[in-house]
């Protein structure tokens, strides 16, 4: 490497906002390319299973029109990846308009690269009868019923369709699911810069700014890319990065600090320096990069279950008192309910109590002797179909509004948060797919495409 590579990352997602005076400091900086990820399943199935991006399409517009002119004005490539919150083909085509669109209005004629990783069932039934299919805890052997149910899956890409894209002369890529890592990484890898440094700069970068001073997703990061490892700073000269911040990003979503598994090697940290270099720039040298058997994740997501949901809030005395008490026969009470009142097996429905003030988030009970000022109640019914759900919420609904906490205590009234008291809310979204399958070549799930946008 004759210099070091300079890789800018706008923000932590594609759509959370971008600051204008940001792409004025980007600019001065002359980067090589752009990279920034667009996705994540931190918020659900919901997004894979519907298609649908998370951000509005605003947003997403917005940050687009500032980096798609930072990509005219210096000539270098743009790289998206897990466009559209989930990287599905709906998701890549959404985001595909979205800068067709800005490239019209602002009479760019970009080379733009489509990196599609949605699979097939019949394909993910292949590669499960090959043997190539494993799951990653906490689920189990995977089984065609479930292929079947999911509405979509998605393979995990590394960085090798980005190179694909790079030789094909691709002013701006739009990737389907991808590592966060893998779409930064990409343009230093295919530049022949090493892989630990690179792979490990998309690490610390993949959040934007968060691991700096900025702490925020909505600031950019510079990455300098050399022979012994990278450097870091904070596009705006008013944040700094520090090497505690840094060092500790590697902690972040990843539950081995020093090891980071990723398509075709695991990323090794144990040796690493940190080093303040100036007041806001730090060194990170010894990331090594170990290769290993080619494998991509796979994500599905399904939506074949219902839910109507029922919310009151409760200032009983009794039940503050004695609250664990009150969602044990609150529990009991509405199953039975349940299925007396529509003759269903108790294997044909869930109701779920959440006690937001008590237990809600957590799960977990408060401190011994404790007591809550009030509980706000919901109780979540899943059934195979909304009318079922719903059903069972109206069967259900004097015992949820009215219950004491034992027999013999006058009928209390709690609060309802809406009137009618139950909720349809429609599809449950679940991940269905957490597996990894092995493959030969890294583009053997990717297919690939190039469209010349036009003003």
């Amino acid at each position: 490497m004759s210099e070091p590579i300079r890789i800018y990352v706008p923000q932590g997602s594609l759509g959370v906002g971008i600051f204008p005076e940001e792409i004025d400091h980007a600019v001065a900086a002359r980067p090589h390319a752009i990279a920034v990820d667009a996705g994540s399943t931190d918020s659900g199935a919901a997004y894979l299973a519907k298609g649908t991006s998370k951000n509005d399409r605003g947003s997403v517009k917005k940050d687009l029109e500032l980096l798609m002119g930072l990509q005219q004005e210096a000539g270098i490539p743009f790289l998206i990846g897990t466009a559209g919150q989930a990287g599905g083909d709906l998701n890549v085509d959404w985001t595909r308009d979205v800068v067709l669109e800005v490239a019209a209005e602002r009479g760019y004629t970009p080379k733009i690269a489509l990196l599609y990783s949605e699979q097939s069932p019949q394909v993910i039934k292949e590669k499960l009868a090959d043997g190539k299919i494993t799951a990653l805890p906490p689920l189990g052997d995977l089984d065609e019923e479930t292929i079947d149910t999911s509405l979509h899956i998605v393979a995990l890409m590394g960085p090798e369709p980005y190179f694909a894209a790079l030789d094909a002369g691709a002013d701006i890529i739009i990737g389907g699911r991808s590592s966060d890592p893998a779409v930064i990484a990409a343009y230093a890898l295919w530049k022949g810069a090493p892989a630990g440094p690179s792979w490990h700069a998309g690490k610390i970068s993949e959040c934007g700014a968060q691991s700096t001073t900025a702490a925020t997703g909505q600031r950019g990061v510079l990455i300098d890319i050399h022979e012994d490892g990278f450097d870091v700073e904070p596009v705006d000269p008013q944040f700094k990065a520090l090497t505690r911040g840094i060092s500790i990003h590697s902690l972040y979503e990843n539950k081995n600090p020093w090891i980071l598994t990723e398509p075709g090697g695991e990323l090794d940290l144990t040796d690493c320096e940190y080093v303040q270099l100036t007041e806001h720039k730090v060194r990170v040298t010894g990331s090594r990069w170990v290769p290993r058997p080619y494998t991509m994740k796979l994500e599905g997501a399904s939506g074949n279950l219902f839910q109507t949901i029922m919310i009151v809030g409760i200032t009983d005395p009794n039940v503050l008192a004695e609250p664990q008490v009150f969602h044990d026969r609150m529990q009991f009470v509405l199953t039975q309910r349940a299925k007396s009142a529509t003759g269903l097996d108790e294997s044909e429905f869930h109701i779920s109590l959440r006690m937001y003030g008590y237990n809600g988030v957590s799960g977990l009970p408060p401190a011994p002797g404790s007591v809550p000022l009030e509980i706000g109640l919901m109780g979540v019914i899943t059934a195979k179909t909304q009318a079922l759900a719903s059903e069972i919420a109206r069967a259900c609904d004097p015992y949820f509004f009215h219950m004491p906490v034992r027999d013999g205590l006058e009928l209390p009234s709690y609060g309802w948060a809406f009137t009618p008291g139950d909720i349809d809310r429609g599809p449950v979204y679940q991940f269905t797919l957490n597996h990894v399958v092995s493959v030969e070549d890294p583009m053997e799930l990717v297919r690939f495409e190039t469209i010349e946008a036009r003003p």
